[in-house]
């Protein structure tokens, strides 16, 4: 399904060479300050083509709001975003409809939609998509702010190495694609967040994480290393009636519920399946393999482009929870009182 969240419910919709792509988000509390200024900074930070590495396909990706919003304020009805295609070299992709791109989602795809899908650029599966995500996550952040929780999510390898630019140079001298790991830091989580067994806020948070292209992998707290630990040690004794723990091995969830403590998990992006490399594929017209090298324009490392999207899923999946434990509306209600 193209939506996710109970009460903050995205939808995205669009294709990577359509005219465009966008999101309605239905749920957002009236009187919330929303400026198209207000997008830039993640918007910035989502683009390909200003650091090396990245794709250099660049749109200007400007807000266009069509429902929500009225004098600056949400009004409390879906809120209609609009991100314009102005910079598609379609022609690229048209060998595609003989020959699926390995590791990309062409093959599967033309299975599941008989042959009816856009595949220029990937079309719904593509990347591009991710603004959509940017867009709502810089919503779903200013209300995570009206409880004080901030968050920050930052790459730590790049093709296994944590000099960073030693490990995107490994990529341009191979002339192939490289993968990295990102982490992500919650402050000031409120505790009791979480709706267990299937709701819990790393379900949640999972489920969100894995609607970015190229995740592979997520872990909380310690993750994979907690099944090499004794039990004595990977327990988080608690210091104070708040909660907080001494050490943070959970990652900040204890059965499926925030703690109180920090929000503390990291996921893997595989390296770009668009790679120079020549590759071998099979043609559906021909019914043999062939050498095949993708052309187009596409980042040598996704990795690069991928923080401020987590940081975007990871605050609408907070963002619903607060409004389920109905925190957010009784904060905007008591700032509304303050200001009369």
């Amino acid at each position: 399904m193209n939506s996710f969240g109970r009460l903050f419910r995205m939808t995205i919709y669009g294709e990577s060479h359509g005219t465009g792509v966008g999101l309605v988000l239905d749920g957002c509390p009236a009187g919330l300050p929303l400026k198209v200024e207000d997008f830039e900074m993640d918007i910035e930070r989502r683009k390909g083509g200003i650091q090396k590495g990245t794709t250099p396909r660049q749109e200007s990706d400007i807000p266009i709001f069509k429902t929500g919003i009225f004098n600056d304020r949400t009004t409390g009805a879906p809120i209609t975003i609009y991100f314009e295609n102005n910079n598609t070299r379609s022609g690229d992709y048209e060998k595609l409809r003989a020959i699926p791109r390995p590791g990309h989602a062409d093959f599967v795809a033309h299975e599941k939609f008989g042959g009816y899908e856009d595949y220029r650029g990937g079309g719904h599966f593509s990347g591009r998509l991710t603004v959509a995500l940017v867009a709502a996550g810089v919503i779903a952040k200013k209300l995570l702010m009206l409880v004080d929780t901030d968050m920050h999510a930052e790459i730590k390898e790049i093709a296994g190495m944590t000099d960073l630019d030693a490990g995107l140079q490994k990529a341009i001298d191979a002339k192939d694609s490289v993968g990295g790991i990102i982490e992500c830091r919650v402050q000031n989580l409120p505790a009791s967040l979480g709706e267990p067994f299937f709701d819990s806020v790393e379900s949640l948070i999972s489920h969100a994480v894995f609607s970015i292209p190229a995740v592979r992998a997520i872990e909380f707290g310690t993750g994979f290393a907690a099944a090499g630990m004794f039990g004595s040690e990977h327990n988080d004794a608690i210091a104070d009636k708040t909660g907080r723990t001494i050490t943070n091995h959970a990652g900040g969830v204890v059965g499926g519920i925030s703690n109180g403590n920090e929000l503390v998990f990291r996921i893997a992006i595989k390296p770009t399946s668009s790679t120079p490399k020549e590759q071998e594929t099979f043609n559906r017209e021909t019914g043999v393999r062939e050498i095949f090298s993708v052309k187009g324009r596409h980042d040598l490392c996704i990795a690069l482009r991928v923080p401020v999207v987590l940081e975007a899923v990871t605050a609408l999946v907070l963002a619903d929870l607060l409004l389920l434990e109905q925190k957010i509306p009784r904060v905007l209600k008591d700032r509304e009182d303050d200001n009369q």
